[in-house]
């Protein structure tokens, strides 16, 4: 009996510290009450704490393991280390959130978690199959918890509604990744020959390898699931909905991006016309909402195409912007909807844009860090939203995507407008409702994770060299080194030998 070496384990240490973290929360939650579930978000935290520390102690080792399945390069350890801060965050903001709801139950966070764990995975495959897996843990995660407010029918619409498609686009994706099996003879990214991609089979398999991805990610025209099930479930949920199922996506759709560079010409124009329907639809029909947790789906799902103009470019430049991105929409999009949990109250929510009326007379410190996330995510200097828009722009204007990059400008422009409304909302408006009184002191550890979102939307656009140096590593550490043709050629095959054996088994 062959045993697993120990580098396996290492590699996947910060995924395996998640999915234990989440058995033992369900454990420990056996014992509780229903009023001291609160024990569980402080292991909750502890224990991503450690997964992140396992996470940093990877960085630059390039680890791989389970025969090359999974890697552990820099890449797949700046998505972990975001998914972890994703769930970190939401996790503070649940815990007065779910009180209030009467939805305090232990499998919450277990569930929070374990879906992390599938978006982690996601990030960190180099193999179909482990994709698809990392793909179905994630997902079936999120239908329960879309639905986790059971008593209330919006919450079971939405959670409905997002399994009956999500079923649907994991059925494209695994098809997908039966005619690539039967297209390349293999389900490992890095083995695909590049004769073998041409065929037919593999073109038609990454066809619906994109359609399963881009649910998760909402590119229009799979997008249709996005505002539904953002107003429908708890607001704790779409936040982490927002942020984490989209790094997910993204990573696992930048690999296999890389993968199929020898075909890429083949996907570019499809690519480039669902990047542009994805921000001009976005943003348009986000001008049009009422319901400000609508308005931020349709603001996700133009920001899913900004992400997407990075992902054409298909340069080292674009692939570091992708990153940098999603880490500043992370902090943006959390904080923004943190400000709206931080003012529900049991049986009372703000769901409407106008319910933020006169927000700056009351609660004149949410009106300010609600407004430096609209800032943030309308991409105004100097926001982390400006910066990433930069880096995903100038990595198209590298690759002479010109049009594209001027079509992202002109979409930005447009969501400028219904940021900028619930900003005069909240500032030019009297107020037409009372507010909450005393948010940040009955409910401290959404108060810190709303003032942490803050900091780093501002940090990562006045100092963004914080993270664009290891994002731009994460990008290259993508790429398979080149092997010069000219001499000499017998040292370099002499000194790859090895590497290349250490992975295959």
């Amino acid at each position: 009996m062959t045993s697993i070496p120990s580098s396996d384990f290492l590699a996947v240490s910060p995924l395996l510290t998640v999915i234990l973290l989440g058995m033992i929360v369900l454990m420990v939650d056996l014992f509780l009450p229903r009023d001291r579930k609160g024990i569980l978000v402080g292991i909750s935290a502890v224990g991503l704490l450690i997964a992140a520390g396992f996470s940093a102690a990877l960085w630059g080792r390039g680890l791989t393991g389970f025969a090359g399945s999974v890697a552990a390069d820099d890449f797949a350890v700046l998505f972990q280390i975001i998914l972890l801060v994703v769930a970190f965050l939401s996790i503070f903001l649940s815990e007065r959130y779910i009180q209030i709801k009467g939805i305090n139950y232990g499998e919450y966070y277990a569930l929070l978690l374990f879906s992390t764990s599938g978006a982690m995975l996601m990030a960190t495959s180099r193999e179909l199959i482990t994709i698809f897996v990392g793909l179905e843990v994630l997902s079936i995660a999120l239908y329960i918890l879309a639905g986790f407010a059971r008593t209330e029918a919006r919450s079971e619409e939405s959670a409905m509604k997002y399994f009956l498609l999500g079923a649907f686009s994991s059925g494209f994706f695994l098809y997908g990744i039966a005619l690539l099996y039967g297209g390349t003879g293999t389900t490992r990214l890095d083995s695909m020959p590049s004769e073998s991609l041409q065929s037919i089979y593999s073109i038609a398999g990454m066809a619906l390898l994109l359609v399963g991805l881009g649910f998760k990610a909402a590119i229009v025209p799979f997008h249709s699931w996005t505002p539904d099930v953002y107003e429908g479930a708890p607001t704790s949920v779409t936040a982490f909905m927002s942020a984490g199922a989209k790094a997910g996506a993204f990573a696992a759709l930048i690999r296999v991006a890389v993968a199929f560079l020898p075909i890429s010409a083949y996907f570019h124009d499809v690519l480039w016309v669902l990047a542009v329907l994805t921000m001009i639809v976005g943003n348009i029909i986000a001008v049009q909402q009422t319901n400000i947790k609508r308005m931020l789906a349709y603001s996700s799902i133009a920001h899913a195409g900004y992400i997407l103009v990075g992902l054409i470019a298909q340069n080292q430049d674009g692939r570091a912007g992708v990153v940098f991105y999603v880490l500043s929409y992370t902090f943006m999009n959390l904080g923004a909807f943190g400000i709206l949990i931080l003012l529900a109250r049991r049986g009372d929510e703000l769901t409407q844009i106008k319910d933020l009326e006169g927000l700056s007379q009351r609660q004149p410190l949410a009106a300010a860090l609600m407004a430096i996330f609209m800032l943030s995510l309308a991409g105004i200097p100097p926001t982390a939203g400006f910066i990433g828009k930069f880096f995903l722009f100038q990595g198209a204007i590298e690759a002479h995507e010109i049009w594209l990059a001027c079509i992202g400008l002109l979409a930005s422009v447009i969501g400028v407008f219904y940021y900028l409304w619930v900003i005069a909302r909240m500032f030019f408006k009297p107020a037409t409702r009372e507010f909450p009184a005393n948010i940040w002191n009955s409910n401290p550890l959404a108060s810190f994770a709303v003032i942490v979102c803050a900091f780093m939307s501002l940090a990562l656009g006045l100092a963004p060299q914080i993270f664009s140096t290891p994002a731009n590593s994460g990008a290259q550490s993508l790429l398979p080194p080149v092997t010069p043709i000219a001499a000499p050629a017998i040292p370099i095959a002499k000194a790859d030998t090895p590497q290349v054996s250490a992975n295959v088994r």
